[in-house]
This record gives structure tokens, C-alpha cells and sequence, in this order.
């Protein structure tokens, strides 16, 4: 635990880090798109709070909220609203800026700037007028609910990620039937007031035995990760009235292919053919590069093969 640390050697490690950190190349007429907490604001990066240091301004979604962070952690940056309504306008701001040699943070509200928050046309039009764009990663809830999921293997590592659930039911249903068609994990954002209606035809489209997992409130103090049955996702959220507060990120997670008539005639041949001359492991490997098929599901049919062959 963090008391039983000594606190000399910790302030000695953190000094060198920072040295370090500062040492690195921080080019000027440039932007650094910076990733920042989903909730928790210990999981900024010793490398985005030199860079929000550092920089000239500091391009946010929501000024108000990006000036809570960096008063947490005492950064004076002054900020500049690049929200969804001004992009466009904060964009060629902030060409003007890095044609005087200026160095710009950009940030969204939580997260990545670009990845389902407004950020892409700033970073395409800086790049655009030549000017080089260098990406700080950092917390991001769509990898921090696979990594409590387990819906993804190192056998199988593909998911996709399918941003916000439309808003219109019609929509979102053929939304939700277009991408659960994928055999991989489907990787979701939704709001606690449509949460009820996205369940519902979440399990009318995939129906009761697909599994789906829950987050909400991630890196926060009431976080929860769960997974259950399509079936069973309605009554989970009704055993608790917390169930159904915060922000949310759903799992679909990928149907089951176990039955080798799935395969296509070609896939099938071509399994086949690799188990003559490489492994299993290979055969497999190969095959879903080629098949698109999950890299699990054709390393445990070639493994029956190969036993029965």
C-alpha cells in the first residue's frame, strides 16, 4: 500500500521520471492530443501533465470541465474552447497558432479527443497545413471494459468498437442488428436514460443466451463491470435503482461458433491444407487471417482434426 512506501524514495523516483519526461523531444508548432481521466484523476500521465504544462493553450471540449482538471493538478495553461459547434473555427485558430512556433494540447471532456468526442477535424486540418499532431495515450473506457470483461482472448484479440447507440428506437435497432452480426466482441457507449430501451432490443436482436457485460461509472467509486445473460440484463438493472445511473460502455460479446458446418467449403479446404504441412497453431493463424473467422474457433477445429486425422 501506498503508506508503506518511503516517501523520500518515491519523491526521488518521481524527480528522476520528471527529468526524464522533460528531457524528451516536445517539438514546437505542434499538437499534442492529449488523452485525459474518464474519472479517476490519478490515471493522468506523467507525460499529459507535462504536455498541458508545457504547451501554449490548451484547445478543450468544455473549458469549464478541463479547467477542474488542470486546477487539480495546478496547471495555469490558459484554455481554448474547441468544442462540437466550433471546430471548424477553433481549427484554423489553432493553424494560426502553430504558424507562430506555439505548441497546443488538445482535450476532450474525458478520454481521447477524436474517438467518439469532437477532436478529428482539428487533428485533420493541422495536419493538413503541415504542421505535425504527436498522440499522448492514456485512460480510455472502452480497453478499461475489455480488460475487466474477458470477451477478448490473446488467441482472439478483434473486437470493434461501434462509438454511441443511436437515440430513435428504429435506428438503433437496425444500428444494433448491422454490428452484432459481427463475430467479435461489439464495444458500445450508451446513456443511463435510453440504457432500458437499449437492453430491450439488444435482447429482441441477439436474443436471451448472448452474453453482455455492464460498466458503468469506470475508474470511479461506485464502478461496476458484470456480465450476464441478454435475459437476465433487465433484471439486473431493476435489483438496484444505482444500477441504472452513470455512464455506461456495453460489451456484446461475440455469438458462439463451435460447429465446424459454420465453416465455408473454402475456409473448410483450406484448413485442410495448411494442417499437411505447418501446426495447428499455424494452420489456425493463417486461416483467420484469410477467413476472417475467429483465430479460437479454427485452432480448436483444426485440433479435432488433427486428433481424429
Amino acid at each position: 500500500m501506498l503508506e508503506n512506501f518511503d516517501v523520500g524514495a518515491l519523491e526521488g523516483s518521481w524527480k528522476r521520471l520528471t527529468d526524464r519526461v522533460v528531457g524528451q523531444d516536445w517539438p514546437a508548432s505542434t499538437v499534442y492530443v492529449v488523452a485525459t481521466p474518464i474519472g479517476n484523476l490519478a490515471d493522468l500521465s506523467l507525460r499529459a501533465l507535462h504536455a498541458l504544462t508545457l504547451c501554449d493553450v490548451v484547445a478543450a471540449e468544455d473549458t469549464r470541465a478541463s479547467r477542474q482538471l488542470l486546477d487539480a493538478w495546478g496547471v495555469q495553461t490558459p484554455l481554448l474552447a474547441a468544442h462540437r459547434h466550433n471546430e471548424a473555427q477553433a481549427a484554423q485558430s489553432i493553424v494560426e497558432r502553430l504558424g507562430q512556433g506555439q505548441r497546443v494540447a488538445l482535450v476532450s471532456d474525458a478520454g481521447a479527443p477524436g474517438v467518439s468526442d469532437p477532436g478529428a477535424r482539428v487533428v485533420r486540418a493541422v495536419r493538413e497545413a503541415g504542421y505535425r499532431v504527436v498522440p499522448i495515450p492514456g485512460a480510455s473506457a472502452v480497453i478499461a471494459a475489455l480488460m475487466a470483461s474477458g470477451a477478448t482472448s490473446d488467441e482472439n484479440p478483434a473486437f470493434v468498437f461501434a462509438g454511441f447507440t443511436p437515440s430513435r428506437p428504429v435506428a438503433r435497432r437496425k444500428w444494433l442488428q448491422a454490428w452484432c452480426r459481427t463475430p467479435a466482441p461489439v464495444v458500445m457507449f450508451e446513456s443511463p436514460h435510453r440504457l432500458r430501451a437499449a437492453l430491450a432490443d439488444l435482447l429482441e436482436v441477439c436474443g436471451p443466451d448472448r452474453q453482455l457485460t455492464i460498466a458503468r461509472e469506470l475508474t470511479k467509486r461506485f464502478e461496476q463491470v458484470h456480465t450476464l445473460l441478454l435475459s437476465q440484463a433487465q433484471a439486473w438493472v431493476d435489483s438496484d435503482s444505482h444500477h441504472e445511473q452513470g455512464e455506461f460502455v456495453l460489451i456484446v460479446h461475440a455469438p458462439p461458433v463451435s460447429d465446424a458446418t459454420l465453416l465455408d467449403p473454402a475456409t473448410d479446404t483450406l484448413l485442410d491444407a495448411l494442417l499437411e504441412s505447418v501446426s495447428v497453431r499455424d494452420a489456425a493463424k493463417i486461416a483467420a487471417k484469410v477467413s476472417g473467422m475467429p483465430r479460437d474457433v479454427l485452432y480448436k477445429l483444426a485440433l479435432e482434426r488433427q486428433q481424429k486425422g
